[in-house]
């Protein structure tokens, strides 16, 4: 059994999250990157033409990994309630896993960087809560699950819930995980969001 090595491209990522992950807030250039990953600048520039584009390759990764999972519960799970447990739960395990990428999703690492990346960024969150507010829709209509309120500020209020967890995550330097009491803080959103 052969363990491949990663490629130049996926160490560089690698290197950028561990960088992200290590001294959160930092400042990243691509000087440093290069001396973390240990070639030169120009060799960087071969993989990616620019630090931006690592910044979205990296955004896309996440957005891969989240979504295509996302899938897989929406056809899998037919009660609203669970599908949105489960979603919440896997967005934030991913975000346990995947310190790094956190501080390029919440947009900490991106400060000083072109405004058109952040708002990128954001747009992971903005999906994310477009089928957060469809399964409640389809919740409303399969199973007559009338939120207390509208779907979009139910989906809102699931939103804040995650978002607000994994930008404590960054805060917290990655000491206060996500996931933690987990299913008594996902009853009290259920209970708010249902009644």
């Amino acid at each position: 059994m052969t363990n491949q090595k990663p490629s130049r491209r996926e160490s560089i990522l690698q290197a950028l999250v561990e960088l992200l992950q290590s001294d959160p807030g930092a400042r990243i250039t691509t000087a440093g990157l290069a001396k973390t990953v240990g070639v030169t600048e120009a060799a960087l520039y071969r993989h990616f033409p620019s630090k931006r584009k690592m910044f979205e390759a990296l955004i896309e990764f996440a957005e891969e990994a989240v979504f295509s999972r996302c899938q897989v519960i929406l056809q899998e799970q037919e009660d609203v309630r669970v599908r949105l447990q489960q979603l919440s739960h896997l967005v934030l395990v991913f975000a346990e896993r995947n310190p790094g990428l956190c501080c390029v999703l919440t947009g900490d690492a991106l400060m000083g960087e072109d405004e058109s990346l952040r708002k990128r960024a954001s747009q992971f969150f903005e999906r994310l809560e477009t089928q957060v507010r469809q399964a409640l829709k389809e919740g409303e209509i399969r199973q007559g699950l009338r939120p207390r309120t509208t779907a979009a500020r139910g989906a809102d209020f699931v939103m804040v819930f995650v978002e607000g967890r994994i930008q404590r995550f960054v805060r917290s330097s990655f000491s206060r995980l996500p996931t933690s009491d987990f299913d008594e803080a996902w009853g009290l959103v259920s209970e708010a969001v249902w009644g």
